[in-house]
């Protein structure tokens, strides 16, 4: 039986974005082993049938103690199963986990670049960033080794800066969206207006721009339209505090919700999605899903968000931070049901064309059975 071993930073992220390929290996023969940090939801991965080993890492730490440990473990672990397919997902588990394999010349090697954060966001490169590609360079330079991007960008940072040969990328657009499941619905017929966002409390996604934008609306919306914030905190320093959100949320107009599972049902209550994040993104599984409804989106044109909305077809492209503009997007919106469903209709065609799952599955299955 051929081995899997997936690596990604937390059970909840591979629960929400991966757990339909390690299911599919699964049922193709593959003997699966999940490797991440257990954040409560271990026993919804075992109860998948799939073993879970947890892995010692802070997602968003720097401490290097605590990094040569993510790496040592990732390190034995590669060492017992030289024969083994690692798919490592996020940059974390990427850059320790190359290393890693490398250094076991595991069989094959699948890195997945899920976006690339706050350290990559800025136009110049950090000297920290410069030393993580020198890293990565060094740990992808091998034949067994193929990356998967979801953007252009991302892809063209790695070439230019020789990271990887032009042999080695492949492109997936985003995680994918089951379309039976996240299913084209009319949006709500009501007095009240709701607009959704759906990702991390973190400022770099847009949070308080959206916030700003809200504010400038509320003396000719309030009552009539609600902002609903739907996601949890986040153990990142730079990410919001609870006592912070709930300052800034008054619980009617603007709201809080916190970690929710049942996002397909609050797209479907809605009848916009904002999401004006700065964040370098892969391309956001918040935003798929969004079409895949079909619900007019609102986001910006930076790196991922902008491959989810032609703009003026199935939403709208404003720029980054600037809550003005997100305002006045809003605000044509809102005003317009007729334009909303053009543009819900658009981005369900969107979706079944470009963010299928289904296809994501198979271009991975696709990708281990190479080695």
């Amino acid at each position: 039986m051929p081995k899997l071993i997936m690596v990604v930073n937390e059970d909840r992220f591979f629960l929400s974005h991966r757990k339909d390929i390690a299911l599919s290996a699964q049922r193709e023969g593959w003997d699966v082993t999940i490797v991440c940090k257990d954040t409560g939801q271990r026993t919804d991965v075992e109860q998948l049938g799939l073993k879970m080993v947890e892995l010692p890492i802070n997602p968003t730490g720097t401490n290097l103690w605590q990094e040569l440990k993510t790496f040592r473990f990732l390190l034995s672990l590669y060492r017992k199963n030289r024969d083994a397919i690692v798919h490592h997902v996020g940059l974390k588990p990427m850059l320790w986990g190359s290393l890693a394999a490398k250094f076991a010349h595991v069989r094959g090697v699948v890195n997945a670049v899920s976006g690339l954060g706050v350290l990559f966001s800025e136009k110049k490169l950090s000297f920290i960033a410069k030393k993580i590609l020198c890293l990565l360079r060094f740990a992808n330079n091998k034949d067994t080794v193929r990356i998967i991007f979801q953007n252009h960008e991302d892809e063209h940072l790695f070439l230019s800066n020789h990271v990887i040969e032009k042999e080695q990328s492949l492109f997936i657009k985003g995680s994918g969206v089951d379309l039976s499941q996240f299913c084209y619905t009319p949006e709500p017929e009501s007095d009240v207006i709701k607009v959704l966002f759906t990702g991390r409390m973190v400022k770099e996604k847009g949070v308080l721009v959206l916030i700003e934008a809200a504010n400038a609306l509320r003396n000719d919306y309030e009552g009539k339209v609600e902002f609903l914030l739907c996601g949890g905190l986040h153990n990142n320093p730079q990410a919001m505090k609870e006592s912070e959100i709930h300052q800034l949320c008054d619980g009617k107009y603007i709201q809080w919700l916190g970690f929710r599972k049942d996002v397909n049902q609050l797209l479907q209550q809605c009848h916009i999605v904002a999401f004006p994040s700065y964040y370098r993104e892969g391309v956001p599984k918040s935003l798929i899903e969004a079409c895949a409804v079909g619900r007019p989106i609102i986001t910006t044109n930076s790196i991922g968000c902008k491959d989810t909305v032609e703009n003026g077809k199935n939403g709208f492209l404003v720029p980054p931070k600037n809550s003005e503009r997100l305002a006045q997007t809003l605000r044509i919106l809102i005003e317009d049901a007729q334009l909303r469903e053009k543009m819900g209709k658009e981005g369900r065609l969107k979706a079944e064309k470009e963010f299928s799952l289904e296809q994501v599955v198979k271009m991975h299955m696709a990708i281990y059975n190479e080695f």
